[in-house]
């Protein structure tokens, strides 16, 4: 039933008919959801006027059926002009809308003006990233080398709001080497929407670090996210939709992300995720790639549901597709730094295996029993490797991840070479044993940190994650004054044993620093970086990333 001041406001709009604006603003804002859409797309990459294709698909999809509900659309990363033209982008303060400041594009680029008249025509808010050019003389405390053009080059999201302004726009803090530059200090930016929700953003690669991702959730209390991504997947621990899902559930925050679509270099995944209940829509591409848009219904916080009870245990799902290695390019993580275990399971035979396994004094402990399915069939075995590891992820010319990880991860073979990929289509046609996972559950006692976050992390063959019903997850202190967490993670029904890829609790602690190419060589070496290697300087213009997808098009 309307309250009082909401038939005040009614009234005002059906007799007045002055403010529809405002009504339909006070409107929206009551509601306890808004409807998100998110932008799986793959980009044109083979000429510096991709962007004209790729602006098309864009205002495609902003004026298709399937978008008409959303009040906010976001695209992924870098899939608009990564092979240029560069635009500078206005200073959100400013209240610009390029639409109507520059209709000729003589300052902005012409895709930046027409995506603000884009967003004006179909009154919804759009979230883009894009190439962005800036002047170096704009930061003058900045004392870095510039560019002979005198320009600095980020990778940068940028928000229109109903009207085409551009409200907020934030450069990526954490690049994944990209011929970009990075800001003198890194960004916070949020953004308040007319719909009663305020959105923090980052960018693909940020999401591993404390700034600025969970640095807005704990110092900032956001609790709503835009994430776009072009995200290269790895196996066992950091695929897309995976990665994305872990995030926003041990966050217990809203996650609106756009992943570009590029399955033949490991890229795609894209979501709307809803903290604790997991994803509203996911999805991961095989094949070619598409160009797509992905609508949810998104609760808001204020409004959020009790956490749902407990359900009984159930039959094992019906087996869903997978993906081969011939649609999908994986690439593999650092396995050899890992303290494993091998794990082969029968078909045929009923099995368990209790196991402690540590990596210095970092310990896991796993509790495993499986059982063959009725009317399996089926010949040879499953491999999995159980797996321990503390220290820095050693990708090379990155910013690094001090991690603690136990998980199990399938494997093609019995030896850890064989372990971190996806199996080939061959390999799919053969019936293997059919069995199922009755329990499986991870135990460990992480230290304190100032700084860090635990999650839950999972992947399926079809390189989606388990559902938050599918499984039990537990973050305790024993005390109020303790300086431990216990930790557990385990299924809460069976799960077939082949469709399993990935079963890990991913530990990552932010306040463990370890920047690529700051500090001496020995503390370099101590983060996982090889000897000699040095930290890039990159400016002005660059085309490395388009580049080197041009590699696998």
């Amino acid at each position: 039933m309307a309250t009082n001041s909401g038939w005040r406001l009614l009234w005002l709009c059906l007799t007045l008919g002055l403010l529809p604006g405002l009504c339909h603003q006070a409107s929206i804002a009551k509601r306890d959801y808004y409807t998100a859409g998110v932008v799986e797309f793959r980009h044109t990459v083979v000429s510096t006027s991709a962007w004209v294709d790729n602006l098309a698909g864009y205002l495609e999809i902003l004026q298709s059926t399937n978008a008409s509900e959303t009040d906010i659309i976001v695209f992924p990363e870098l899939t608009i002009n990564s092979m240029g033209p560069q635009t500078f982008v206005p200073e959100p303060k400013d209240q610009i809308a390029p639409c109507l400041t520059d209709p000729s594009a003589v300052y902005y680029a012409e895709f930046l003006v027409s995506l603000s008249c884009a967003a004006r025509n179909v009154s919804k808010y759009v979230v883009i990233n894009v190439s962005e050019k800036k002047l170096c003389t704009d930061t003058p405390e900045d004392t870095r080398p510039c560019a002979a053009d005198g320009l600095n080059v980020h990778n940068t999201n940028v928000v229109f709001d109903r009207q085409g302004v551009v409200v907020s726009r934030y450069r990526k803090v954490h690049l994944y080497g990209e011929n970009r530059n990075t800001t003198y200090e890194p960004e916070l930016e949020t953004f308040e929407t007319d719909f009663g929700v305020t959105f923090g953003h980052f960018i693909c690669f940020d999401i591993l670090f404390y700034t600025p991702a969970h640095q807005l959730i704990l110092e900032h209390g956001i609790t709503d996210f835009v994430y776009p991504s072009m995200w290269f997947s790895q196996l066992p621990f950091l695929t897309g939709v995976q990665t994305q899902q872990a995030w926003a559930y041990a966050n217990d925050v809203n996650m609106l992300a756009a992943g570009a679509s590029r399955p033949s270099v490991g890229s795609s995944g894209s979501g709307i995720y809803h903290g604790r209940e997991g994803a509203l829509t996911s999805v991961m591409v095989q094949g070619t790639g598409e160009r797509s848009i992905h609508v949810a219904q998104v609760p808001k916080y204020a409004a959020r549901q009790p956490v749902r009870q407990r359900r009984q245990r159930r039959a094992v799902s019906s087996p869903r597709a997978a993906i081969s290695s011939s649609n999908f390019f994986m690439k593999r993580d650092y396995l050899e730094n890992y303290q494993t275990q091998l794990l082969t399971i029968l078909g045929n035979q009923t099995g368990s295996l209790t196991s402690h396994i540590c990596y210095g004094k970092f310990c896991c402990h796993f509790d495993i029993e499986w059982s063959p399915l009725e009317g399996g069939g089926g010949v040879g075995a499953a491999n999995y490797r159980l797996a321990v590891y503390d220290g820095w992820r050693n990708e090379q010319k990155v910013d690094a991840n001090y991690i603690r990880n136990c998980g199990l991860f399938a494997c093609s073979g019995p030896t850890l070479e064989e372990c971190g990929g996806l199996p080939s289509a061959e390999k799919l046609e053969e019936q293997g044993p059919r069995a199922a996972f009755n329990r499986l559950e991870i135990g460990v006692t992480y230290p304190e940190s100032s700084e860090f976050l635990l999650m839950p992390s999972s992947v399926l063959d079809n390189l989606l994650p388990l559902k938050p019903s599918q499984f039990e997850w537990s973050q305790e202190k024993p005390s109020e004054d303790s300086y431990q967490h216990e930790v557990r993670f385990a299924l809460r029904d069976p799960v077939e044993v082949s469709s399993v890829l990935t079963f890990a609790i991913y530990g990552n602690y932010y306040d463990e620093k370890c920047t690529f190419g700051v500090g001496s060589e020995e503390q370099q070496l101590a983060c996982g970086y090889r000897s000699g290697s040095s930290r890039l300087v990159l400016f002005g213009t660059g085309l490395l990333l388009p580049l080197l997808l041009l590699l696998r098009v």
